[in-house]
């Protein structure tokens, strides 16, 4: 097992509950900031112009939001997780396209209106305008992306064409920092506010910089990754280790993941989510994945000594959120990697149980590391196998609470399916399990 220095946590306050305080403390004061300061500037004569200006504000402020959730601060990150920071970037996400829709539409009928011209040549004179096009362009590229991300079509994509086209919002980011420099007016009549704003700008643009690009290449050049070994675990499943230098420094945990590429291997561009399926050693790194897209499938095809670049470790589904002593782990599918990693942890204790569903047993994944870690552990692994259809419906609620009597006095991890995830979630909530003792990754990130 991997020794860490982690304890179960004294404090009342979550880290969970503590970082959402301290996000929206600071969303809040710097938005009331903003308002007041918005309010301050000389009024035009124009209602429809004003009101064009106030949603210009709102969506240039939920655009630093946004950078600052897209940031992948690893102090938010570790207490939040990466499911919890991507649904509030969906929603932010889909706020903010609304709100520019709306300052574009409100700017070309104020515009027509006191010109006193129809809206198709207010539109058509607008684009001759430098700053005005380019918010046109960031405006359209930000529609096709939210068009995109919308769930039903977004099912149809495969990982690497969405991530693909989701990459385009930094252009669109280019496109609205200059059409704010080009747009003057709104903060000018107050120095101090000028300043405010672009500090404002300046410090979530610098920590998407610094956590997107510049800690990513330090890292990747510093740690020196390679792919030491490939191993065959069945047909379709492969496991990859990675090894590099002072890996001992590499601050990853068990139950994280890393956003994995292969340089020379393949196109430079496709990434995934791959969990780390071991415990972090100080010497290795390892991920087990199913071919279940193009990246995944030629991982059994690596080249020993290819480079790595990893973007990470990312992830809350860690014992840094450890509140009592049992431990019930839940793992569906290839949703077992995190929660083996989870097993090499002294901090996770004796009393540990495993349920671990799969189809037919012939699905399981690294089952025998799992028992033989189970049993160090001296914990229990119940293996749930069957179609729910077919009666076997282990996470009802009665079925959950027959498997782990004392469920309510655990801390709950789990990693798996959306769906087996919902199940299980509404089950645990019925159970009474306090939100606190509950810890998820979706498999759609793992």
């Amino acid at each position: 097992m991997v020794a860490t220095s982690t304890r179960r946590r004294q404090s009342t306050v979550s880290p969970a509950v503590a970082a959402q305080w301290t996000v929206w403390t600071f969303v809040i004061v710097n938005g009331v900031i903003v308002e007041v300061l918005f309010s301050d500037t000389t009024a035009g004569t124009d209602a429809t112009l004003e009101a064009a200006r106030f949603f210009g504000v709102q969506a240039a402020l939920l655009v630093a939001f946004q950078l600052l959730l897209v940031a992948r601060m690893p102090w938010l990150d570790r207490r939040l997780g990466m499911d919890r920071l991507t649904v509030w970037h969906r929603w932010v996400g889909f706020g903010l396209l609304w709100t520019v829709l709306t300052h574009a539409v409100l700017i070309v009928f104020a515009y027509a209106s006191l010109a006193n011209t129809s809206t198709p040549k207010t539109f058509l004179t607008l684009t001759g305008v430098p700053a005005s096009l380019l918010g046109m362009l960031a405006s359209a590229v930000m529609f096709a992306v939210g068009v995109t991300s919308a769930r039903p079509l977004r099912r149809r994509l495969r990982y690497e064409v969405w991530h693909g086209l989701h990459l385009l919002l930094y252009l669109a980011l280019g496109l609205t920092f200059v059409h704010q420099l080009l747009e003057t007016t709104t903060f000018a009549s107050s120095a101090f506010a000028t300043a405010y704003w672009w500090a404002l700008w300046l410090f979530a643009f610098g920590a998407l910089l610094t956590g997107r690009v510049v800690v990513p290449v330090w890292r990747n050049a510093y740690h020196r990754f390679r792919v030491s070994a490939v191993k065959l675990e069945s047909d379709d499943v492969v496991t990859v280790y990675v090894t590099g230098r002072h890996l001992h420094r590499l601050p990853a945990r068990a139950g994280q993941f890393f956003v994995w590429r292969f340089l020379g291997h393949n196109h430079w561009w496709p990434a995934n989510p791959f969990s780390l399926s071991a415990a972090p050693d100080g010497f290795t790194l390892r991920l087990t994945a199913k071919a279940v897209g193009s990246a995944s499938a030629s991982l059994r095809q690596l080249p020993i000594g290819t480079r790595a670049f990893l973007e990470g470790p990312y992830g809350a589904l860690t014992s840094l959120h450890r509140s009592h002593g049992g431990a019930l782990l839940i793992a569906g599918g290839m949703g077992i990697t995190p929660i083996r990693a989870l097993l090499e942890e002294e901090s996770i204790g004796d009393d540990v149980i495993v349920l671990y569903r799969v189809r037919t047993e012939s699905d399981v994944v690294l089952g025998e590391e799992v028992r033989d870690l189970v049993a160090m552990c001296g914990g229990r692994l119940h293996l749930l196998t069957g179609r729910s259809q077919e009666g076997a419906r282990p996470f009802a609620p009665n079925s959950l609470r027959a498997l782990v009597p004392d469920v309510a006095e655990r801390d709950v991890y789990m990693c798996g399916p959306t769906a087996m995830t919902s199940t299980v979630l509404d089950s645990l909530r019925e159970l009474q399990v306090p939100a606190g003792q509950i810890h998820t990754e979706k498999f759609n990130l793992a």
